[in-house]
């Protein structure tokens, strides 16, 4: 029997809460994968020695009985509404369970009067978990993933066109991390909370790119010329709207129109990059092209033929062809909660104090 700490891992067929599980493992961890159904990824965490959960991760009930025999635990809500009722679920059943040591995934962007609601439900969260003096905490805040330029990734492939609204191509304006960099992070400080508790840490990719260089990458990785062709928010919007199946609530497409308006104020820019990959995670961070080259390695559908590149072009006039999407009426029908003075990141005298200490003396940051 493993004398090393069973850790619980949420949304552990998620992004970086699956990477994070398959990691943990392959150090002898013995883990607690949390999931909401079988499936293919589910399955994979079987076949790598996880102990599976099903269950509600809304549910107390359920969370309650997940961390049973845990001794710690990685914090990932899911990406969907009710981010915080979760975040209160997990802070409630960690301290009933008298969990030791908790990695909780935040956000770069975190602030408490930001314009995004999910971004304000993660502010409070991190507040929460912190307030049990018993239970140490470390806390990532990874900010744009380079996973969310891949939801594009098709009509790269297929048009050569890299379609997103992230402003002027030639700025650099992020240091994209891979799924796989930001779990490392997540493990290293799961598997020494010694080292690391109190501790927050920005993973972010080995550079910080421009649009245009971001969609070079992608041209080399596949093999084909590409293009960056700077979008409307209200585009991309109809975009993640048009082509089901989507993976993108409409409350989490509103808030990612709002991030979107960070990326062009050059949020994601600020101190980047960091060396947290390599110093907590233990390896050196995976270029962008690295990234879209193992990931279209995994996807046969990408690979150019007539009849694929016809069904992009296709689903390219399906977009263009639907109704705009009202970001602001479909808040105001989800009855979000309003902030009557929010501000962006940068405008906000705390986040910059927390955030920019380096930036202010180095260099401005450029808004496009």
């Amino acid at each position: 029997m493993s004398t090393l700490p069973k850790i619980l891992v949420t949304s552990a067929s998620g992004k970086t809460g699956l990477q994070a599980a398959l990691q943990l493992r392959k150090k002898g961890f013995p883990v607690r994968a949390f999931v909401r159904r079988i499936d293919d990824r589910s399955k994979t965490l079987e076949k790598a020695g996880a102990e599976v959960f099903v269950g509600d991760q809304y549910s107390l009930i359920d969370m309650r009985e997940a961390m049973k025999g845990v001794q710690r635990a990685y914090q990932c809500a899911p990406t969907a509404p009710n981010g915080l009722h979760f975040n209160a679920v997990f802070t409630v059943a960690a301290y009933e369970a008298r969990i030791e040591h908790v990695v909780t995934l935040g956000q770069w962007l975190s602030s408490a009067n930001h314009p995004s609601l999910f971004t304000r439900e993660v502010y409070l969260s991190d507040s929460l978990i912190g307030m049990r003096p018993e239970m140490s905490v470390t806390t990532v805040i990874p900010g744009w993933f380079a996973d969310n330029y891949l939801m594009v990734l098709d009509m790269v492939a297929h048009l050569g066109v890299f379609t997103m609204p992230l402003g002027d191509g030639d700025v650099k304006k992020n240091a994209p991390p891979s799924n796989e960099d930001i779990a490392s992070v997540a493990v290293g400080a799961l598997i020494d909370p010694g080292s690391h508790a109190g501790q927050t840490y920005r993973p972010t990719g080995p550079e910080l790119l421009s649009p245009n260089e971001i969609t070079e990458a992608m041209g080399r990785a596949l093999g084909r010329r590409v293009r960056y062709m700077d979008i409307s928010e209200r585009m991309m919007v109809k975009a993640l709207k048009a082509l089901p199946p989507s993976n993108y609530s409409v409350a989490a497409v509103t808030q990612l129109a709002l991030y979107a308006d960070e990326y062009r104020r050059g949020t994601f820019a600020v101190n980047a990059p960091t060396d947290h990959v390599a110093r907590v995670g233990g390896r050196e961070p995976e270029s962008f092209e690295s990234i879209v080259h193992r990931t279209s390695a995994m996807r046969p559908e990408l690979s150019r033929s007539t009849g694929r590149s016809l069904g992009a072009m296709a689903r390219f006039f399906k977009i263009l062809a639907t109704r705009p999407f009202d970001l602001q009426r479909a808040q105001d029908k989800l009855n979000f909660v309003r902030h009557s003075s929010a501000s962006f990141s940068q405008d906000d005298p705390e986040w910059r104090d927390t955030h920019t200490p380096q930036m202010n003396k180095t260099m401005p940051v450029r808004v496009a």
